[in-house]
């Protein structure tokens, strides 16, 4: 037999409710087959980060100080109850392996996240418990989270007494904060990454230019926060300059020479690494009954789930919305919610947001390429131009994520046109509908209708 490869699509797959389950199938078809950490098959990188000179760099996650925080307060993380992979019972279980294989701690980058549905819904209701605070990081849930009109029900409650944002550019999430910071941008700030130690190689860079203004990087941003809460002795580092010089002092390269040349490779790649180890896992071998997922309380096998929405599960409204919905296509040359703003060439490129639509369900509709058409399911509606195309299935319109209008009003409620075209006015997030290990809500394989504008629904 040939040495294969399974293809992962990410978007695909991980933006539906059987996320955790298709990704274990997948990995069992490697194994099965014997395309496993061999040439040709699925290559798997070693677990312990880049080794530089012989020696191990210095982990993120050896700074995340997840030991400081007590058994108790791990268990009021929202979705530990429920979503157990990616919250702190996951990370426990996975914590002990990587120590035991690599003596270094799981990173809580990769495995401590709280789903979005569960968050909103504190906040408003106050349960489990009250949040109060919040930092938006770089980040624009009023584009990003489903269920758009949920998010900015809670970003606008009286629950809420403290927002504040990081960001490059006033967003329509920004809007609604209490306080916008203005951060440095990536050409403003040094790089050192590993992926969080996931990948064997380091890449990075010295800052382009010095922050303009009152931007500041988010190192100090957390920098300082951390200093005002008592967190000193945490963070000796003054600047992300010396950070990443201590951190690479430890494996004997100066930051001087890192900066000419930015990209140190992995050591020299060994295939069949298990022959010496085993698999790190709680067995030492590949696992297709999972132990964790049964640990856990979890299948241990993968099992389908038919989409919350479809014209199986719910045939009634599949009559009243007889379309299948994709969001969230990835389209150049924008990339998730940046770039919208007009001046810069990139919006200019692609100034409006696109729906695709088959040749034969367009025709049957009255639709010709580039009218504005309504999308709407039983949340809300929005507006896209079309693209009629025989690419796509006739029984599906795929439409595109992140729109909105930086040119538009930016007073409460126009938003910068948040509303107009947002895919997430239409996705469906009930955390009963998630990915049961994860929380993965559904963007994917919604049911939805399509009519010109200007025509009744």
């Amino acid at each position: 037999m040939k040495p294969a490869c399974i293809h992962a699509p990410e978007v695909a797959v991980d933006q539906t409710p059987n996320f955790s389950a298709t990704e274990h199938a997948r990995m069992i078809l490697r194994a099965i087959t014997g395309n496993i950490d061999v040439p040709g098959g699925h290559y798997c990188f070693p677990g312990s980060g880049p080794r530089v000179n012989g020696k191990l760099l210095p982990q993120t996650s050896e700074l995340e100080l997840a030991d400081k925080v007590p058994p108790e307060q791990r268990r009021k993380q929202l979705g530990a109850d429920k979503f157990k992979l990616m919250t702190w019972p996951g990370w426990e279980i996975l914590n002990e392996i990587h120590q035991k294989w690599w003596g270094t701690p799981y990173p809580l980058v990769w495995s401590l996240i709280t789903p979005a549905p569960l968050l909103w819904r504190a906040i408003l209701t106050g349960k489990p418990y009250p949040i109060k605070a919040l930092i938006t990081w770089f980040s624009n849930p009023m584009l990003w989270a489903p269920n758009t009109k949920l998010v900015y029900k809670a970003l606008k409650s009286p629950n809420l007494e403290l927002h504040v944002v990081l960001e490059y550019f006033m967003t329509p999430t920004a809007a609604l904060a209490d306080y916008v910071l203005p951060a440095a941008s990536w050409l403003e700030r040094p790089m050192c990454s590993t992926i969080c130690g996931h990948r064997p190689f380091v890449r990075g860079g010295a800052r382009a230019i010095k922050p303009i203004g009152e931007r500041r990087t988010d190192f100090e941003f957390w920098r300082e926060l951390g200093v005002r809460l008592g967190q000193a002795e945490y963070w000796p580092w003054k600047t992300y300059e010396e950070f990443i010089e201590w951190r690479l002092k430890q494996v004997g390269i100066s930051y001087e020479d890192f900066c000419r040349k930015p990209w140190i490779p992995p050591e020299e790649k060994k295939y069949r690494k298990y022959e010496e180890k085993g698999f790190p896992t709680p067995t030492g071998k590949v696992e297709l009954y999972s132990t964790i997922f049964e640990r856990l309380g979890y299948d241990p096998l993968p099992n389908y789930r038919e989409p919350p929405e479809s014209p199986y599960s719910t045939p009634e409204v599949a009559r009243e919305y007889p379309l299948i919905l994709i969001t969230g296509a990835r389209f150049k040359p924008m990339f998730h919610s940046e770039f919208r703003q007009v001046g810069t060439g990139l919006r200019e490129m692609h100034p409006d947001p696109i729906a695709e639509i088959n040749t034969n369900t367009a025709r049957r509709l009255g639709i010709r390429d580039g009218d504005w058409i309504w999308i709407e399911t039983r949340r809300g509606r929005i507006k896209h131009k079309a693209r009629v195309t025989d690419g796509i299935d006739p029984r599906v319109v795929s439409i595109q994520h992140g729109w909105w209008f930086p040119e538009e009003n930016p007073e409460d409620p126009i938003l910068y046109g948040v509303f107009e075209c947002n895919a997430n006015v239409l996705t469906l997030e009930e955390p009963e509908i998630c990915d049961p290990l994860i929380g993965n809500w559904c963007n994917r394989g919604l049911l939805c209708r399509v009519y010109k504008v200007g025509k009744p629904g």
